[in-house]
């Protein structure tokens, strides 16, 4: 961050400004402002990972945190208690960006994040990474017209990004499409979106009750946070509607078994149940700095098999400045596509164990996450690194 941005006399207006702008630049998706016992530290979050933006004099902290209270019509006056809201700053005609804030106190003071939303990053189905046989897949699931389609993966995986894209495949101008999602990230012209508010009552339960008087075929939920949503989403699914959610879960299995032990009947989640995706984000190698080099070791399974053969040609992250020393530019989701067939029902409705499950899904030929990565890496894509970083 250069000294001309950090003066003491620069107002929280051109503060703030100045670290929205930068962040759009560099495709950041957080913006951190971290107060410390000496400086205020900016860090961005870029394609996943938290990268140091320099530090702010102490004594901006308060008028910049004023300010972004302000425009998210937060209370001004409290600073024990953690806030959040949203608000847009227009950059020009054309260029909007739309953000959402939050505060929590810290030992120096409130700490802010700042997410970026932009709202037209939104891609294809067949641009996030995704095999050709899993696009069709998918095209072929959004057409079923009811059942429980789960994308699973930790924060910040790209969950919701794979959901919309999954509505962009949808012909939503002959199905009524209803969302509750919070916060609403992209706005979609043609379809109904709703906001959770737990602070108003208007939980993921309630709003799915509401949801099911809005005579829909599809239905969107942001993510299953408990036993009595989960709950509704599968009976919803099983009464003619098409029913697509989030869970925050490793993998496809550990989803499956997940959803019997949130307390739902075994023979819902069997009868209900359509498909499984679970997913991540790698880093995809910046091509301009990007060194080549042979694996010097094979890499194997848990049974043994060879994934990677020792002197696979691979490409490793360096670092330049179209990269911002990272040695990545972008990222791209590795997915793990599981379609629930008799055999799986089967063994959801006498409750099996992780290895029957694991055995299953060996027969109808599922490939894991992390070969599935390893194949993105031994293409170039990505590095060997990143792959086990994530997986």
């Amino acid at each position: 961050m250069s000294r001309a941005i950090v003066k003491d006399e620069l107002d929280a207006v051109q503060v703030l400004d100045h670290l929205v702008r930068r962040a759009v630049a560099m495709e950041a998706s957080d913006i951190h402002i971290e107060p410390k016992r000496d400086a205020l530290r900016v860090r961005y979050r870029i394609d996943g990972v938290m990268v140091a933006q320099g530090q702010l004099p102490l004594d901006i902290a308060p008028p910049l945190t004023t300010r972004v209270k302000v425009l998210s019509r937060m209370d001004m006056t409290e600073r024990r208690t953690p806030q959040d809201g949203q608000f847009s700053l227009e950059f020009g005609s054309t260029n909007m960006v739309h953000l959402r804030a939050s505060t929590f106190p810290g030992i120096h003071g409130e700490t802010l994040v700042l997410r970026v939303l932009l709202g037209h990053q939104v891609l294809p189905v067949d641009k996030l990474g995704m095999s050709e046989g899993d696009v069709e897949n998918i095209t072929r699931l959004v057409s079923r017209p009811s059942g429980l389609v789960i994308v699973c993966g930790p924060t910040g995986s790209g969950k919701t990004s794979t959901l919309y894209s999954m509505l962009q495949v949808m012909n939503t101008a002959e199905r009524s499409v209803v969302t509750l999602e919070d916060p609403i990230e992209v706005e979609f012209p043609d379809i109904t979106q709703g906001q959770a508010n737990v602070r108003q009552g208007f939980t993921f339960a309630a709003g799915l009750r509401a949801i099911l008087r809005q005579d829909p075929d599809v239905i969107l939920v942001g993510e299953m946070r408990d036993a009595e949503t989960a709950q509704i989403a599968l009976q919803a699914s099983l009464t003619g509607h098409l029913v697509l959610t989030t869970l925050h879960t490793s993998d496809a299995i550990e989803t499956v078994m997940r959803l019997v032990d949130l307390g739902v009947e075994p023979w819902i989640v069997a009868n209900s149940l359509l498909a499984v995706i679970a997913q991540r984000l790698v880093r995809v190698i910046c091509d301009t700095c990007a060194k080549s080099y042979e694996l010097p070791n094979e890499i194997s399974s848990a049974d043994d098999r060879v994934l990677l053969p020792k002197g696979t040609p691979l490409r490793r992250a360096a670092g330049c400045p179209k990269c911002h020393q990272t040695g990545y530019r972008g990222r791209m989701g590795i997915f793990e596509m599981l379609e629930v067939d008799d055999d799986l029902r089967d063994l959801i409705k006498t409750r099996a164990g992780k290895s029957a499950y694991s055995d299953a899904v060996e027969r109808v030929g599922l490939v894991p996450l992390r070969e599935t990565g390893l194949l993105k890496a031994r293409s170039g894509v990505t590095s060997l690194e990143e792959v086990l970083r994530v997986t």
